[in-house]
């Protein structure tokens, strides 16, 4: 069994740009441990802020009350003594000591030799014990260490080997390994220390952190070290979501992780950092589960012959088929059964050959746009994308200092309905008002899960804005789009469409 410490709040909090607060990092401390059960995590560096020190307190309380304070580690420092206090103060049991793990760190940033290094390492190995904390040892750019000064490396481990260190750490600090002298090195320190625990630690500035840290587990490696989606300075670090993956498909090893829970983690660290995950990130991208080309499609519906061992049902996704100008009948059939629409063979014909009109002329077409290209293309009469809600009129007021108000007059069926609210912006005063109306009817509506705007690159300040809107509605995930000058009227689309999909399709039922 592979040990996965993530270190999203620690080394993950380095990324450009990214800042966790208090109850944020409490949250996803919790996600970690309990939803996703990795064995441990860095949440900390010693003495970075007043609000570093509470969020860890706050952590560690909450770790202690569940039993898991064990598993909750914090980065310290040799500085004699200051970070071992800091740490047990805040209620921690756990550091992780930097050290350095090149004769090229040492001599040029502190200046002193490996015996005086070791020496301080061990007073400081010292002074944690008489606080009651357990030790664990980074062997900061420990990978230029082994190429140009194993010598070094091999004389620092020497001499705490049989200390009270439990975790000795061996970065790439700088992201310069690759998965040959990555599995090379960590083979070599395997062998040579063959009781003690060895974590690998990577940054990706090549793109390989997840290639060099399934190498080190095929070399030996205990446990490796990933964050959430990637995050971290320069380029990140392993994925947390990829490792896991790749741990259990490619080696002869197992992790505690609950891959069913990662997308919906992954979703959460993505909300609150800012940063996005890009659409063809593996294992959580939007894309990973989606099929474009109609030969994909369809050789899936006759044998699953386009399907890997990355079945979307291990990570809580479901498979896509995407739609375009690649679409053939396949895609078109596979697309139109989710949503309950039955056609003959003749009308799906048709509607692929519209799908791919549409598609070549680079419009994009999503799942939920299908009953209406039905409707448009059939014109029939059963009822497949009938627009039974229009709004008839709206008015928005924004001034300065006060908060934005909408009045909206909608048509549900024949019957009109008004209704005006405030909110925190135009859209959603729009959508507070929608929303009474709805309950005042009683009728259900979707959550909002994301919205993304794109403007055409250029500056016209009257350029068409695409407003992309993801919705959750009783379980099921969908997304709708609206296009105009004015993106809160290209909103205003985009949920019209949503109102009409959930009242014409089967997912009402």
């Amino acid at each position: 069994m592979i040990q996965i410490l993530d270190t999203t709040l620690r080394d993950g909090e380095q990324t450009a740009g990214v800042s966790f607060n208090e109850g944020e990092k409490l949250a996803i401390a919790s996600l970690l441990l309990e939803e996703l059960r990795v064995d441990r995590i860095e949440v900390a560096s010693a003495r970075v802020s007043s609000g570093e020190s509470k969020a860890f307190a706050a952590i560690c309380a909450w770790a202690a009350e569940k039993g898991c304070l064990d598993r909750v580690e914090a980065l310290g420092f040799i500085d004699g003594g200051v970070s071992v206090d800091w740490i047990a103060d805040n209620g921690g049991k756990v550091i992780n000591i930097l050290a350095k793990g090149s004769a090229r760190h040492l001599e040029k940033q502190l200046r002193k030799t490996p015996q005086q290094h070791v020496a301080d390492i061990k007073d400081t190995l010292e002074k944690a014990e008489k606080r009651g904390l357990k030790a664990n040892i980074y062997l900061e750019d420990w990978s230029n260490g082994m190429r140009d000064s194993r010598d070094y490396v091999y004389y620092l481990v020497d001499n705490l080997k049989d200390s009270s260190i439990v975790h000795f750490m061996l970065p790439d600090t700088l992201g310069v390994l690759d998965p040959w002298n990555c599995f090379e090195y960590c083979s070599l320190m395997r062998e040579r220390y063959p009781s003690l625990k060895l974590d690998f630690h990577s940054h990706n500035d090549y793109g390989l952190a997840v290639a060099n840290s399934l190498s080190a587990v095929k070399a030996g490696i205990d446990a490796v070290h990933v964050t959430v989606n990637g995050l971290g300075e320069r380029c990140g670090n392993a994925s947390l979501a990829a490792v896991v993956a790749a741990v259990a498909d490619h080696s002869d090893n197992k992790t505690n992780v609950d891959e069913a829970r990662l997308t919906h983690v992954c979703n959460y660290v993505s909300s609150i950092s800012g940063i996005r995950i890009p659409a063809n990130e593996p294992i959580i991208g939007e894309n990973v589960f989606t099929q474009s080309a109609g030969i994909h499609a369809d050789g899936d519906s006759k044998a699953n012959l386009y399907v890997n061992p990355l079945l979307p049902q291990r990570f809580g996704r479901e498979r896509q088929y995407a739609l375009g100008k690649m679409s053939g009948k396949a895609n078109i059939a596979k697309n139109l059964e989710k949503i309950g629409i039955h056609l003959t063979p003749d009308q799906i014909k048709l509607v692929t050959a519209r799908v791919v009109e549409l598609g070549d002329k680079k419009e994009a077409i999503a799942a939920e746009d299908l009953p209406f290209i039905v409707a448009d293309v059939l014109k029939s009469g059963h009822g497949l994308a009938n627009d039974n809600i229009h709004i008839i009129n709206y008015s928005m007021q924004l001034t300065r200092g006060m908060r934005p108000v909408a009045l909206v007059k909608v048509d549900i069926h024949g019957k009109e309905y008004e209704a005006s609210a405030a909110g925190d912006g135009q859209y959603n005063a729009f959508m507070n008002a929608l929303w009474s109306i709805y309950e005042k009817l009683g009728k259900t509506h979707p959550v909002l899960a994301d919205y993304q705007v794109s403007i055409p690159p250029g500056g016209r300040t009257d350029a068409l804005v695409s407003t992309t809107i993801f919705w959750n509605y009783q379980g099921y995930e969908f997304k709708t789009r609206g296009i105009d000058s004015d993106q809160t009227e290209a909103a205003i689309k985009a949920t019209v469409k949503m109102l009409n999909i959930i009242e014409n399709t089967e997912i009402t039922k």
